[in-house]
């Protein structure tokens, strides 16, 4: 499947596993790689030092090509940034922007730069300040999310910058139909989350991923600004109903334990942490205790992906979750995809040549 975005990449197929925190490990990106998709790691979450060795752990297990997601208020951004110039990795995916010198200095040492977005605007920015490729997220996805669907936001970002850089779908999207659609919109691939945190290389703990497989309908998977003011969507649970009761006074004071938390696992200094906080406060409309929940929802997050305790723990998921119900290798999964997309696309050109479909 030959698209913009597998030569920009280097990938047999133009499917991408996206950096979920917690989950895109170098397990899960090495077997997208050889599977013929694009990972990228999680670097959000992550120490420097253990970024570099996670760099490295990926090398020792795929030749294949991948990425790394960092976003620009973490305090080791710039670590980041030249861990990925020193060890040669293909492509780094944000959703804040780093800024034009930041970018710059990626570019210049031949990263691809990928940043998420959640409207046309946002498209256009990116383009502008050297983007060279663009995921658009729809409502239906997982993790921080806007309100409008892929099936109207993709298209609109496809007219706004498709003819300049490739534009990738998110949101909803689980096997070949949802490719094929995609293609149809006039997107270059797709990108994945929820699929490929349900596969059986990814590390979330098996009661974890059962939480995710009993959820049978969408409809329970709910976009909520509790955690950290900005709208985030999240299986609903006892732990997350709780917070969505809680005043500003409790908020903060989870926003401070997690960020103790937070310090003590990346090393990172409590001056910096308040720096970045501040920094996203003056970005947007959010509090300082809204900034500081955002800086530090890892922590929250990782009582379900990490220590296996999904009651008491907030579940980042699309809504497409809704509808999985079995766990695929990402070889399985992904040769399931491209199967799929060639059969729906044979099909195409049978109504096309007016033979009628299957």
């Amino acid at each position: 499947m030959d698209t913009r975005i597998t030569r920009l990449l280097g990938c047999r197929y133009p499917i991408i596993q996206t950096a979920m925190g917690w989950v895109a490990d170098p397990a899960l990106v090495a077997a997208t790689g050889n599977a013929g998709g694009f990972g990228f790691l999680a670097g959000a979450t992550i120490p420097p030092e253990q970024m570099e060795a996670d760099i490295l752990k990926v090398k020792s297990l795929t030749d294949a090509n991948f990425g790394v997601n960092f976003h620009m208020y973490q305090p080791n951004a710039k670590d980041i940034v030249e861990l990925v110039i020193k060890h040669g990795v293909k492509a780094v995916s944000y959703s804040r922007s780093p800024g034009k010198e930041m970018v710059a200095r990626l570019k210049d040492n031949g990263v691809v730069c990928m940043p998420t977005v959640g409207l046309p605007k946002h498209a256009i920015k990116a383009v502008e300040m050297g983007a060279d490729a663009v995921t658009v997220q729809g409502g239906e996805g997982g993790g921080h999310t806007g309100a409008v669907p892929t099936t109207l936001l993709l298209p609109q970002v496809v007219d706004a910058v498709g003819d300049k850089v490739p534009v990738l779908g998110a949101g909803g999207f689980k096997d070949g139909r949802g490719l094929v659609a995609a293609l149809a919109f006039g997107a270059d691939g797709i990108a994945m989350g929820t699929r490929f945190l349900l596969t059986k290389e990814s590390p979330v703990p098996e009661q974890t991923k059962a939480r995710y497989l009993s959820c049978n309908n969408p409809a329970d998977i709910v976009r909520s600004e509790a955690l950290d003011g900005l709208p985030q969507r999240m299986i609903l649970n006892d732990f997350l109903a709780e917070l969505e009761k809680s005043g500003p006074l409790k908020k903060l004071l989870i926003a401070l334990r997690n960020g103790l938390a937070f310090r003590q696992f990346t090393g990172a200094s409590l001056p910096s942490l308040v720096k970045s906080a501040l920094a996203m406060s003056r970005s947007g409309d959010l509090t300082l205790a809204q900034a500081m929940m955002s800086a530090n929802a890892p922590m929250i997050i990782q009582k379900a992906m990490v220590e296996g305790q999904p009651d008491i723990g907030v579940l980042p998921s699309g809504q497409v979750a809704g509808v999985i119900d079995t766990l695929l290798s990402c070889d399985e999964l992904i040769a399931a995809i491209v199967t799929e997309a060639n059969r729906r696309l044979d099909s195409l050109q049978n109504v096309r040549a007016g033979q009628g479909n299957d």
